[in-house]
């Protein structure tokens, strides 16, 4: 029971740190980083699925929910946020583009959940970087959100079992490194006031 309402309250948790950012998005306040963005929505089906077959349950509903809020954000990003042809976006496509083909051609769903985790890291290291070189961009309380979604998905597994706890452990170290780039940013920018 304790697995279901986690699973559920993680779902709900995620859906609700999109509400925040999106609000922030048409405030012309947070300015997503497109390339990020578009990683984290191609890759969230890929997760759904490996970890599907892996045997997740309640664990998914964090998965499914991100899936949605990063395809809209993405959307959104087209408009309102930047990035997208900086030399690190191309390096990074590239490396997801490689990353794919290296899941595609080993069909394991382990390897899978393995390549999107480092896919999606790249999506988090382009996040974080803009969040520390212009922190005022992004939106501490919809990762904070995540954080306690990741968190929560971690319980809803239920068990001590790394395959079906690596996505939401690493949910929360992304989410904890984009939090730390943003008060990092913020603690630069005073110090160059």
């Amino acid at each position: 029971m304790i697995t279901q309402i986690a699973g559920y309250l993680s779902g709900i948790a995620i859906l609700l740190s999109f509400w925040p950012y999106l609000k922030d998005i048409f405030a012309k306040k947070t300015k997503p980083q497109r390339v990020s963005w578009l990683i984290w929505a191609m890759l969230g089906l890929i997760s759904f699925f490996s970890q599907l077959a892996k045997g997740a349950s309640y664990s998914l509903v964090m998965t499914g929910a991100s899936a949605i809020g990063d395809l809209l954000i993405f959307v959104l990003a087209i408009k309102y946020g930047f990035g997208g042809f900086k030399k690190r976006d191309i390096i990074s496509l590239t490396g997801v583009a490689i990353s794919l083909l290296l899941w595609y051609l080993t069909r394991e769903a382990v390897v899978a959940l393995l390549f999107v985790i480092f896919i999606d890291a790249i999506g988090a290291i382009l996040t974080a970087l803009k969040a520390y070189e212009n922190p005022a961009t992004e939106t501490v309380s919809a990762w904070v959100l995540t954080f306690v979604g990741g968190l929560l998905a971690c319980i809803a597994v239920g068990s001590l079992n790394l395959i079906l706890l690596a996505f939401p452990l690493y949910i929360c170290l992304a989410s904890l490194i984009i939090l730390a780039a943003i008060k990092l940013g913020f603690k630069r920018r005073i110090g160059l006031s």
